[in-house]
Parts: structure tokens; C-alpha cells; sequence
């Protein structure tokens, strides 16, 4: 027996001190119900015997030393490694789960090639076994090992590892319980009561409480309280809420933190996106000395509802180094997943292979959606197997549809405007089409905005707040508001006139939730109150070789002979009907769509173990084809704030030899909130643009970690961005008269 009190694993602290943190951490997953009797025993012993190799000489000077020493590859053996010759084999049932527990214990870590360390170091780990009576391993379990990686069960408990030795090096919670959700939703309806004393939780809802153990798929009008049957669905259980836009999320993390949890947020309900800190920030949701800690629990996943983005939590079926964290945490999560087709070929594919996985090793999910194309249904179940499915498609008229077989125009927009008033909404396919029509119409004498992609994020915050403020149900007023599809998923707008482009046929039916949404404006049914325009430019389809556009042209030419179903009201059941005829797997086969689903997915599937690197990871799967610039005369107007917060971040922490390690980690902690918040300022001034417009780079804004290109091109906050237009000279002219003519 080893005393390992006597050794250290980190500068503070005993390996045994280390090792029965990541038992009690063990622990508190059983007492949770989150792994069973079988896995909690694996687990246990995983955790003790997984730094049992520190215990190494080299390692000991190393972690005891005042001054860095490095990892001397010739003379020491990674502790990992050698962890696994210390496993008392007698402690198992079975060589199987003997097998497991070395896998998990020798890929805990990966600073070097783990199978190589044993292979090549055999002189010194003979010499550490000597030393402290550990057992040679036979090369046959070695090369049983290797194959593992493949082994669900044995990813899972690697998994299950990580998330003890991650918490117990880090000091916090592993996880924090869900005993608030169903008694914050039967607060919620009793509220709703008060108000009307008929109301209960509908159909969709109690389908969703029925049905709470199941995988299910659900289609339900828009309006019907998807929110609350997905909260309903996860109950008291770990859940994570997942939508495609920051914007959605953010409002139904400030729904939760409003009508269900109302006190104690920071150990309840977290967000998980890429402006999480700001937006904490800015909601000023607990003390802001806490707020670091608070955004660092949902990183940590061990919160108990998070609302978060796909590619904060499905990166891992990348499978880099590590991944296993993630997959362990979902295995005994219900997953509940909006706005599904909203999602692109290369996403849904990634969630697909993702929720394989997740369902295999136990955890649940649940698809709430307005819309859902055949085709997405028919890869879930072809992969996973049956599902439950439900829809809820009866209910009020809507939509008086007029079919406009021609481009769209401001024309058309501005004659009914005149003639009918009311709060009309705009949909374009594209941010320059929406300039159009917005240019074409501002010297009208009319209330009009626009709202795009292509606003600083300052702007862009600010008008999103005002459309959501115009488009509540109860404001009465006029004007126009021209947007893109960014309005088209998760915002709770409600005008009384649509008028759009067509793009598909489950983007057209979302859009539609935009007008009309509660179906209380029966009047206005008498005459169309959504106008289509179902011919669109011909270079933004994607060809069938996949270049050019980004509108599939199979299932565009589909939506449109839809369409011609239509005259008059369109039913709820209706709009079901015709995604369920036109968008089936038999009609899109051939499509680019699905050519580039299955491509996708096979390329994630063939993917081996530790490929990639977690940044590479994040920007293949973000699918990254933006970059963030500052255009010229932002810059200019706000130089003096920008340097101010570029200093900031330059700013290195001192330690202060006087002050108490509290003192000095509460010191760090302001400092780093204050360079967050400088971050966020510059970002404030930041939009999105693609990489051609890079060559209109005029200086950098030097953050320290980054540097953000300052672009020459027009920008104001009523447009939004554009390009200059690049001036043509006398040599891209083939003919003299081309030129004069020009000049």
C-alpha cells in the first residue's frame, strides 16, 4: 500500500486530497440518478488509481519546485501512462471492465502519444514498477486499448473522468441539482390563472409531460407554448435548450429568469453562446464580482438548464482530444432542440451523428418545431430508429396568402401602405435586396426601418430591441419594418402585413409566424395579409455542382409549385400538408441538400479520434466564412474610446505581496471583468462581412489577442454596410471607346 498522502498532485495539494475530491464528485453524480450502480463502481475506481503515477520521482520534483521545470521527455514517463501499471486487477468483475478503466485512466491526458510512452519508455516504467510494486501489462491489453477507442461505454466512463478531475482541479460543483423546474412551471400556470381562470396547460403541453421518458418529435403552430412543453418535457432532470440564434436564446433565458426560476438564476439556469459574459453584463443578473463565475458554470456544463447554441455543445462529434466530456454530460441529459429546420445540410448532419451517440449511452431528446420537412424526420429515424412523433397543426386561420409571380418591389409595398396602414413587415432574402427596397422607399413620408446582419453589433442590438417593442401584440400603430431571415426563427413579433420573397417552403411558414401570430385579427382575413413573391434572382441558387448561392434550387422549384396549391386562406393544417407532399426524402434525393448531408456526415463519421484540435474543431464547425471588422468611419468617430479600451486590454495583473491570495484572486477577477467589458466595447463597434472585403483594409485595431481590420466602406446606422464599389481604370477597359464612354 502506498501512502499518497506523502505525494503531491498539485503544489496544495496530496494525490489523496485530489483523489477523494474526485470521488465525492463521483458521488454526487449517483446521488443525482446521472449514472447508475455499474457505472458509479468503474467510476470510482477510475478515479482513484488515475494519478497513482505522479507518485514518480521526476513528477515530484517537477510539482514540488518553486521554479517551472519542464517535462523531461527522456527522463521521465507521463503519469497517465504510468497510472496504469498501478490498477489492481483483482479490484474487477471482469477483464472488461478492468479493459475500461485503464483506457480511461491512460487517455485522461494527452500531452504525449499514450500507446507510444509504453513502447518506447519500457526501461523506465520497469524501473518505476520496481520502485513501487506496480504490474507489467502484457502487449495483448495494450493493443486491446487501441481499439477501445471506439468502445461507447468505455468513451463514456473517460467521459465521466474528466468531468470529476476537471471539477476537483478546479474547485466547483460537478453539478448543481434541478429541483426548482416543475414547481417554477406550476407557479407559472397558477400566475396564468389569476388571469383567466380557465387556463391549463394545452395539448402540445401535457403531450410533452406524457411522453417525458421518450425521444420525440413534436410540430406545433407557432404561438402554442413551445417553450413551456419543452421545460415540461425536461422537468426536474439536467437539460439543455438548444436554438439557432443568440437572439431567441437570450429571450427565453430572460422568460426562465422571469416567470419560472425568479430567484437564485446563477445556480439554475445558465447561457451558452459566444457573448454569454456580455450579456450578463448588460442584464446585470447577480453581483458583477459573481458574474465570472457564473459564466464560467456554463462552460462547465454543470448547470442544470442551459440555453445554449449547437455549436457550444455538438462540437464533439469532431471527436478531438476530450470530447468525451461533453458526450458523458449529455448521456444523462435531455436534450430539447427549436427551430430545427433552420439548420443547414452541414448541421443537421452534425446533429444527427451527435444524437446517435447521446441515445446510445442514455440520454433523451426532444425536436419542437413550426415546421419540419419528411426529409429531416426520415434521416433522424434512419439513423436512430423510431421516434415519437406528434403534430398539432388545428387551430385558428391565420393567413390570407396572395401569390405574386415576379420579384418583389416596393411598389406593391408602398400602394397597400398607403391604402391599409398597420405594421407591415418586410422579408428579403438578402441584406442588399432589403437596402433596395429600404432606399427605395425612405423619401416617402412614412415610418420605416430596416434591420439586417450587416449593422454593428451596437446597431444592430438596438433596432432588434425596437422591432421586438413594435411588433408586440397589443402596440397599434403603422410603419414598415424591412428585415432578412434573421427575423424569421424564435422572435416573439407580431405585425398584421406580410410581404416577402420566397425562399423555401419552411422559411416562407416561418416568416408567416410573424403576422398574425395569435390569430386574433380575424378581420383582416378578408383580404390577403402575407404577400408572396416567388421569383428571386437567379445567382443566389446553389447550382448543382454546390457552387454559387445559398438557396437550394431542388427545394426552392418545390416551395414554388406549392404555392400554386394556394388562393386565399391558408390553414394551419394546411401548411403541414404541403411540407409533408412536396419536401419528402424521394423528392429531394438528388438535391444539393441532400448530397451535402450525406457527404457531411459520412466525412464526421469516418473522423478518428484526436484528428483535429479543439480551434480547429471550432472553426470548421461554426463553418466560419465572416470576419469581424470595424468599418473606417466608426472607427474614426469613436478612436478616442477604442484606444482607451485597447489599453485596458493590454493591461498585465501585479501581484501585491501584501494583500491575501483572496485578496489577490479578487483583484484578478476585477481586472478581467474590466477587460471583458473593454472587449465588449470594441466589439459594440464590430460587424460581420465576408473575406473579399478584407482587401479594403485600412489599419487594425490591435486588441493584444487579436487584431480587427478597419475597412474603407460605407456605413451608417439607417443602411447598415455596404461596399465601395471598386473604381474601374482605364486598363480594365478592352476598348478605347468603352472608357470614354465610361468617363
Amino acid at each position: 500500500m502506498i501512502d499518497l498522502n506523502k505525494f503531491l498532485a498539485k503544489p496544495n495539494k496530496s494525490i489523496r486530497q485530489h483523489t477523494d475530491e474526485l470521488l465525492d464528485s463521483a458521488k454526487v453524480l449517483k446521488e443525482l440518478n446521472y449514472i447508475d450502480e455499474k457505472k458509479y463502481e468503474l467510476l470510482k475506481l477510475s478515479s482513484e488509481y488515475h494519478d497513482y503515477g505522479k507518485i514518480n520521482d521526476e513528477f515530484q520534483k517537477r510539482v514540488s519546485s518553486k521554479r517551472r521545470i519542464i517535462f523531461n521527455n527522456k527522463k521521465e514517463v507521463a503519469h497517465n501512462v504510468l497510472s496504469i501499471f498501478m490498477i489492481n486487477k483483482e479490484k474487477f468483475e471482469t477483464k472488461d471492465d478492468y479493459s475500461k478503466v485503464c483506457y480511461a485512466i491512460l487517455n485522461h491526458h494527452h500531452n504525449t502519444n499514450n500507446y507510444n510512452e509504453i513502447e518506447e519508455k519500457e526501461e523506465l516504467i520497469e524501473k518505476f514498477i520496481l520502485k513501487f510494486g506496480g504490474k507489467k501489462i502484457k502487449p495483448r491489453l495494450i493493443s486491446k486499448l487501441q481499439k477501445f477507442k471506439e468502445n461507447t461505454e468505455a468513451q463514456l466512463l473517460k467521459g465521466l473522468l474528466h468531468k470529476c478531475d476537471y471539477s476537483a482541479s478546479g474547485e466547483y460543483k460537478i453539478e448543481y441539482p434541478n429541483d426548482f423546474l416543475i414547481n417554477g412551471l406550476s407557479d407559472l400556470l397558477k400566475k396564468w390563472k389569476d388571469t383567466n381562470k380557465n387556463s391549463k396547460w394545452n395539448e402540445l403541453q401535457n403531450f410533452c409531460l406524457e411522453n417525458t421518458n421518450k425521444n420525440i418529435i413534436v410540430v406545433a403552430n407557432t404561438g402554442m407554448g413551445k417553450t413551456e412543453a419543452g421545460l415540461l418535457w425536461i422537468g426536474n432532470n439536467k437539460g439543455f435548450f438548444i436554438l439557432p440564434l443568440k437572439t431567441a436564446i437570450n429571450a427565453i433565458y430572460d422568460r426562465v429568469k422571469e416567470d419560472i426560476v425568479k430567484e437564485n438564476i446563477e445556480e439554475k439556469v445558465a447561457l451558452l453562446h459566444s457573448d454569454t459574459f456580455s450579456y450578463y453584463l448588460k442584464k446585470e443578473v447577480t453581483e458583477e464580482d459573481e458574474i465570472l463565475e457564473y459564466a464560467k458554470r456554463g462552460k462547465q456544463l454543470n448547470m442544470p438548464l442551459t440555453i445554449s447554441t449547437l455549436d457550444q455543445l455538438f462540437d464533439f462529434v469532431y471527436k478531438y482530444n476530450g470530447f468525451e466530456l461533453k458526450l458523458a454530460t449529455l448521456s444523462y441529459s435531455k436534450i430539447v432542440i427549436d427551430e430545427i429546420q433552420a439548420y443547414s445540410p452541414d448541421l443537421i448532419a452534425y446533429l444527427v451523428v451527435g444524437l446517435e451517440k447521446i441515445v446510445k449511452l442514455g440520454g433523451k431528446f426532444a425536436i419542437l418545431t413550426a415546421t419540419l420537412p419528411p426529409f429531416i424526420k426520415y434521416y433522424l429515424e434512419k439513423t436512430i430508429g423510431k421516434i415519437e412523433f406528434a403534430k398539432f397543426t388545428e387551430g385558428k386561420d391565420r393567413h390570407n396568402l396572395k401569390i405574386i409571380e415576379e420579384e418583389i418591389n416596393s411598389e406593391i409595398i408602398y400602394e397597400h401602405y398607403i391604402e391599409k396602414q398597420g405594421k407591415v413587415l418586410v422579408v428579403c432574402n438578402t441584406v442588399k435586396k432589403a437596402q433596395e427596397i429600404y432606399e427605395s422607399l425612405k423619401d416617402k413620408k412614412i415610418n420605416l426601418n430596416l434591420l439586417h446582419s450587416k449593422f454593428i453589433r451596437k446597431d444592430r442590438a438596438e433596432k432588434e430591441l425596437e422591432i421586438i417593442d413594435f411588433g408586440k401584440t397589443e402596440i397599434k400603430t403603422n410603419g414598415i419594418w424591412i428585415a432578412t431571415s434573421i427575423v424569421e426563427a424564435s422572435l416573439d413579433i407580431d405585425f398584421d402585413y406580410l410581404f416577402t420573397e420566397l425562399n423555401d417552403l419552411t422559411g416562407l411558414f416561418q416568416r408567416l409566424g410573424r403576422v398574425n401570430r395569435k390569430g386574433e385579427k380575424e378581420e383582416m382575413l378578408e383580404y390577403p395579409n402575407a404577400y408572396i413573391f416567388t421569383e428571386i434572382n437567379e445567382g443566389l441558387l446553389i447550382t448543382e455542382n454546390g457552387k454559387r448561392g445559398f438557396i437550394d434550387k431542388t427545394i426552392y422549384e418545390l416551395s414554388k409549385k406549392a404555392l400554386k396549391e394556394i388562393d386565399g386562406i391558408l390553414s394551419e393544417s394546411k401548411k403541414v400538408e404541403l411540407i409533408e407532399k412536396y419536401l419528402t426524402i424521394e423528392n429531394i434525393k438528388d438535391s444539393n441538400f441532400a448530397k451535402r448531408y450525406k457527404k457531411v456526415k459520412k466525412y464526421i463519421e469516418d473522423i478518428y479520434i484526436g484528428e483535429k484540435d479543439i480551434s480547429e474543431v471550432q472553426r470548421e464547425f461554426r463553418n466560419i466564412i465572416s470576419y469581424k471588422v470595424m468599418p473606417e468611419k466608426t472607427y474614426d468617430d469613436n478612436e478616442e474610446d477604442i484606444n482607451r479600451n485597447c489599453d485596458i486590454l493590454k493591461e498585465k495583473f501585479k501581484k501585491d505581496n501584501n494583500s491575501s491570495d483572496k485578496e489577490n484572486k479578487k483583484a484578478r477577477g476585477k481586472l478581467q471583468i474590466k477587460k471583458v467589458k473593454a472587449r465588449e466595447a470594441i466589439n459594440d463597434f464590430t460587424v460581420a462581412v465576408g473575406i473579399w472585403d478584407l482587401n479594403n483594409t485600412n489599419k487594425y485595431i490591435d486588441m493584444g489577442y487579436e487584431k480587427i481590420n478597419v475597412i474603407k466602406c460605407d456605413y451608417d446606422n439607417e443602411l447598415g454596410f455596404r461596399r465601395i464599389k471598386k473604381e474601374k481604370k482605364k486598363e480594365d477597359y478592352d476598348k478605347k471607346e468603352d472608357y470614354d464612354n465610361f468617363s
